[in-house]
Order: C-alpha cells, then sequence, then structure tokens
C-alpha cells in the first residue's frame, strides 16, 4: 500500500521501491475533490508513483480568489522543492493539474517558468454564476465579491499575455460536457513559440478522479476494471508526453 505523508497544506508520495526515479510531479486538484487530493485522485497519483514519479499533491477549498490560490499552491510546491536534499541530478518537474486546477497551474506567478511542462487534464474556466450560482446570488444581494478573480475571459488574456511555458499538454475527455480546452489552446497558441498539444481520450469529467473506493470498502470484485484501465493509460500518456521533451 502506497504511503502518503502530509506537511501542511501538501500530500507526498515516493516513487515505488525499483521504479527509478522519472521526475517530480507537481498535481492541483480540481473543485471541491482538491481537498483531499490524496483520496480522491488516489488511482492516478499511485499508478504515476508506480512509474517512478514523486507527487506533491496541493490540498484546498476553492474560492472567489483564484489567483491568490494559485500563488499559495506555487509557493508552497516551491518551498518544498527547497527542503529536498541537493542532488548531482536535477529532476524533471511537471506540473499537473485537473478541472480547476489547471487554472491554478496557469496562473502562477512565475508563469510556468519553474517546470518543464503542464499537463492540463479538463480544463474548466466557468464563471462563477455557471460554477456556484447561489454564490453569485447572494454575492450580488450582500455586496461581497461573487466572480472569480481573474474573470474567465481575464484568465485566458493572461495566459496568452504572461504565460511562458511553451510545453502543454491538454487532454480532453469525450463525455466531459465541462471541458473548456479548445479556448485553452487558442490563447496558447497565440504566443509566438507555442508547442502546445490537444488530446482526446475515452472517459469523462470526473475519470482522473478515480478512487477506487468501491475497491477499498468491498475487494477486488467489486472494482470496475474498465475505470482501472482508463487510470493506467492516462498515466502512462502523461509520462510518454513528459519524456517527448526530457
Amino acid at each position: 500500500m502506497a504511503l502518503w505523508r502530509q506537511r501542511g497544506p501538501l500530500w507526498s508520495l515516493l516513487p515505488a521501491p525499483g521504479s527509478g526515479d522519472r521526475g517530480l510531479v507537481e498535481f492541483i486538484g480540481g473543485s471541491y475533490l482538491a481537498a483531499t487530493p490524496q483520496l480522491s485522485y488516489r488511482r492516478l497519483l499511485e499508478a504515476l508513483a508506480a512509474r517512478g514519479c514523486r507527487i506533491l499533491a496541493w490540498s484546498y477549498v476553492p474560492g472567489f480568489d483564484h489567483q491568490s490560490q494559485a500563488n499559495e499552491a506555487w509557493r508552497a510546491f516551491r518551498a518544498a522543492r527547497a527542503s529536498e536534499p541537493a542532488s548531482g541530478d536535477r529532476l524533471q518537474r511537471l506540473r499537473l493539474g485537473h478541472s480547476l486546477g489547471c487554472k491554478l497551474h496557469l496562473l502562477a506567478p512565475d508563469g510556468g517558468r519553474g517546470c518543464d511542462g503542464l499537463v492540463a487534464l479538463s480544463f474548466n474556466n466557468f464563471s462563477a454564476e455557471r460554477s456556484v450560482p447561489l454564490l453569485a446570488e447572494m454575492g450580488q444581494q450582500f455586496g461581497f465579491r461573487s466572480e472569480f478573480s481573474p474573470s474567465p475571459r481575464q484568465t485566458l488574456r493572461q495566459v496568452s499575455e504572461t504565460y511562458r511555458q511553451p510545453r502543454n499538454l491538454l487532454v480532453r475527455f469525450r463525455r466531459d460536457g465541462l471541458d473548456e480546452s479548445g479556448p485553452l489552446l487558442a490563447a496558447l497558441q497565440a504566443r509566438p513559440g507555442d508547442a502546445s498539444e490537444l488530446l482526446e481520450l475515452p472517459g469523462d469529467h470526473l475519470t482522473p478522479a478515480s478512487a477506487g473506493v468501491r475497491r477499498q470498502l468491498l475487494g477486488d470484485w467489486a472494482d470496475d476494471p474498465a475505470r482501472q484501465r482508463q487510470i493506467e493509460r492516462l498515466a502512462e500518456t502523461v509520462l510518454a508526453w513528459s519524456r517527448t521533451g526530457a
């Protein structure tokens, strides 16, 4: 069984013994799944660790100020890297996000310079009114912030103007009605020297968040083999793409 460790807002997982060391994955999940990434995204993150990745997963509860949360996540990852023992070899650093987590990575204050690429799973950039209509309505009624900052339009403008990482893999799932990878790809490709790609895979918006809860509670017989195969394929896809830029 994988051994997760928590340090502040980060959950960490070392590569499986004998799997080598393929680098560091800095993960941010989406919406309220991200409060417990070691559970909500257990299968995907452990599949990456089984293939030699070190995992750092940021735990948070979404708010309206996405820029502030992006800054907070970036500082947490940077502090964790700084606390690691010095090594002669530089580890490849991959940023991985799901849904809202993709947006937070894109808003990182270093403009993506501190990594070797971003994999954005099911990018979502909805307005607050569409994401949490009740909160947006209350905000207008009682005078508190009722739109995300930056807004969806501002986010895409900021990506095209200040995001500097050329290597980005956008993954869209075929039955995902919440995915907005198309507008993101257009914003990325408007930049000079962009090398972003869009890949479509079977699945839906929650495919990356398979936690295997039925298997944990009821045993292997209750598991969905198709879901596990989707996760394994996704992990292989992420790592194969990351190696192309190594």
